[in-house]
């Protein structure tokens, strides 16, 4: 296998392991009642039909962790990737996929913090396991 190919599969492992933390989170928070406590309806049930496409768009934003920015520091750099899934959930998805509207309002006043919250976990969990196997150069 090439290095290139190499890569590009372990950043999307990465971006994987990321969503699937980040599901667990959302759906942790919503079965515990912490979104709702906030004023936030976001409690999704954990079925495979929920969870599959989550896991496969992040480990497609994981590629992000290709572009050769932020390299001396793993951490911010996920952070910063981060901003991409958040602000397609919160500018596109939202409004015109789920109809909830800009940044998820309908959802509550809270749901874009929680938007990012959950997001900068996927890309905190995708730093560290890519700094975890050696790859977080």
């Amino acid at each position: 296998m090439t290095n290139l190919a190499r890569n590009i599969t372990l950043m999307f492992a990465a971006g994987c392991l990321g969503g699937l933390v980040n599901s667990l989170a959302v759906w942790l928070s919503g079965m515990h009642g912490l979104t709702a406590a906030c004023g936030v309806k976001l409690a999704p049930a954990l079925t495979l039909p929920w969870l599959y496409p989550r896991i496969v768009w992040g480990g497609i934003w994981g590629l992000l962790f290709l572009l050769p920015f932020v390299k001396h520091n793993l951490l911010l750099r996920g952070l910063v990737i981060s901003a991409g899934p958040t602000l397609v959930q919160l500018f596109y998805i939202f409004p015109y996929k789920a109809h909830k509207g800009m940044l998820g309002l309908e959802l509550g006043t809270y749901t874009p913090l929680f938007v990012i919250a959950y997001n900068a976990l996927w890309g905190i969990t995708a730093a560290i396991w890519l700094y975890v196997i050696g790859r977080g150069k």
